[in-house]
């Protein structure tokens, strides 16, 4: 998925910073045994977790043997589609449910609110002078509460598909990941933007952090057992990295 999974939240050191020849990389200190190393869209930003007990050249050699994997996925995130900024004019492209849609901005007294029209129109209703911000807090609501209409139906399927129960859900807006779970709680994030793409992949990234409920790092068992409940899972994985980033 392009993004490094935080399965859990648990106690670490405030970030620094170390370079390696032009990368720049964060590092946390964690209570874990090994180092993880990710890149995260749209900017590919370099993060690595490493053990407290780890000194700091240690991660600077592990870094360094790392730079050919972490150049490649920066330049796959640099050439990735982009969705440019919203301006919320009429004519604009906006995606809702994996579909694109030409947006109408109509303007009147009354309730902000966004009406599908024809498969093909997002007419937004906006009370005359509203700025650019005031119509993004409207689009972040509309997608914000098809998803809470829409994972109900999806958790209920694969936690019998699964036998895994979640105990609690949010929508947020994330800026580096798809979704992410605290493990101990069953809690389960999901990123806002993900009501913009596909069904099959909100789909996808709830079973990914569904599964960390059993395997909390990605590994060989990880993986196995997302073959076994969604056996198209690196299909869907590398369709959702090839669609559009928003950039705010």
């Amino acid at each position: 998925m392009g993004w490094k999974h935080r399965a859990t939240f648990t106690a670490m050191t405030e970030p620094t910073q170390i370079q390696v020849l032009d990368v720049q990389i964060d590092v946390v200190k964690k209570d874990i045994k090994n180092l993880h190393l990710a890149v995260y869209p749209p900017t590919g930003r370099v993060r690595i977790a490493a053990p407290q007990t780890l000194s700091d050249e240690a991660i600077r050699l592990f870094a360094i043997t790392k730079l050919r994997w972490i150049k490649k996925h920066q330049k796959n995130f640099y050439e990735q589609l982009r969705e440019l900024p919203r301006e919320y004019i009429s004519g604009e492209s906006h995606y809702f449910d994996g579909r694109r849609y030409l947006l109408n901005v109509i303007e009147r007294y009354g309730k902000h609110e966004i009406k599908i029209r024809n498969r093909k129109y997002l007419d937004l209703y906006v009370q005359p002078g509203t700025t650019r911000e005031g119509k993004a807090r409207v689009f972040n609501e509309f997608y914000r509460q098809h998803l809470k209409t829409v994972i109900p139906e999806i958790l209920e399927k694969w936690e019998q598909k699964t036998k895994l129960k979640v105990q609690k859900w949010t929508v947020k807006k994330m800026q580096t990941q798809w979704g992410s779970c605290n493990i101990e709680k069953r809690h389960i994030l999901l990123n806002l933007e993900l009501a913009k793409k596909p069904r099959h992949c909100l789909e996808y990234v709830l079973v990914h952090e569904m599964t960390h409920f059993l395997v909390r790092h990605h590994n060989e068992q990880f993986q196995a057992h997302l073959d076994r409940f969604y056996p198209n899972w690196r299909a869907v994985k590398r369709e959702l990295n090839m669609l559009p980033l928003h950039l705010v």
